[in-house]
């Protein structure tokens, strides 16, 4: 628990009972938790959805159905299951609304459960509701190497479409290669001519962002006119350090990548965005989300990293450090 956000040091393990079990939920042994970036913004109070005062971070989690509401109907006890909710997260039990968890696979462990959904959830609806990949586009996927990239390749490839990954780093080039990115290319400030040369002939059309800054620029102007350009995340914002250092925030910001939207216009082209706590709100799309995720049958999600729930800071340090592959999880 974070008793005030503004500090990673803030948290803290404690003890407290679960509140009281509405009809409609279940309580929830977790057995493993993803790390999100959304987490590390949480606890630095820099996330507008953070809760006021103290809280429990983390966004999604697998483990195994161990009591039920007396209305609950669809699950029984000794279920497995995987799950998202809004904060909450870094917990060995959780009371959650039965809409809110989904089955486990059976060749599935706890632990690739709990490196799914955030990241496939935010893949599907970047590339389609918002992005409208259509069968044979193309799509530039920033962090390709993440959780989210791995995942975005993944469902690109299973509609038919070529994928580039970009990377900080030419040690991560070979899981791209692993994993079945078309082309992988290193960010550098050769990085919009070596976007050019990756595509050859064909029109970038649909480009997952989530770094910033001339990344943003450069993919932007190398995309296709009708193209679209989804922001998922602010890792330049993201910092190696137990608290913010707000000096160095503030000039983030104020060199931030900026459109003027009469040539967006000209150019014909979009730029969209969007947060998974809007999408958690929204549960018809996000059952429509999962019906499409099952139809394309992309199989496990990558898991880079592992550690104990008494490990967790130790976790969420490698997290924070860009030298993960994949998905971090916590083992409780």
């Amino acid at each position: 628990m974070v008793p005030k956000a503004g500090s990673i040091n803030n948290l803290k393990l404690v003890e407290e009972e679960l509140s009281s079990l509405g009809p409609n939920e279940v309580t929830v042994a977790v057995k493993a938790i993803g790390l999100n970036f959304a987490d590390i913004f949480a606890m630095y109070g820099l996330y507008s959805a953070t809760p006021k005062g103290s809280f429990v971070p983390g966004l999604e989690y697998s483990g195994e159905v161990v009591v039920i509401g007396e209305k609950v109907t669809k699950w029984k006890i000794g279920d497995r299951v995987m799950g998202v909710t809004r904060f909450g997260g870094y917990t060995s039990h959780l009371n959650i609304n039965e809409q809110y968890i989904n089955p486990l696979m059976d060749d599935w462990s706890f632990v690739e459960g709990a490196a799914f959904l955030v990241q496939a959830l935010t893949a599907y609806y970047a590339l389609f509701n918002l992005g409208n990949l259509q069968k044979g586009g193309t799509v530039l996927v920033h962090s390709a190497a993440g959780g989210v990239g791995l995942l975005a390749n993944k469902i690109a490839k299973a509609y038919g479409a070529t994928t580039i990954g970009a990377v900080g780093s030419a040690s991560k080039l070979d899981i791209l290669k692993e994993q079945g990115y078309d082309h992988g290319l290193v960010r550098s400030k050769n990085f919009k001519q070596d976007l050019i040369d990756a595509l050859g002939d064909k029109p970038l059309d649909v480009v997952l962002e989530c770094i910033g800054g001339r990344y943003f620029t450069d993919s932007y102007d190398v995309m296709t006119k009708q193209g679209r350009l989804v922001v998922y995340g602010s890792a330049r914002y993201g910092q190696n350090s137990s608290r913010p250092n707000y000096l160095k925030l503030i000039w983030t910001y104020l060199t931030r990548a900026k459109l003027d939207p009469q040539m967006m216009i000209e150019q014909n082209k979009a730029v969209m965005g969007f947060n998974l706590i809007w999408l958690y709100e929204q549960e018809e799309l996000m059952k429509e989300i999962l019906v499409g995720l099952k139809d394309l049958n992309i199989g496990k999600p990558y898991v880079g990293h592992e550690f104990e729930f008494d490990q967790m800071h130790e976790a969420i340090k490698l997290f924070q450090s860009g030298k993960t592959v994949g998905k971090v999880v916590v083992n409780v």
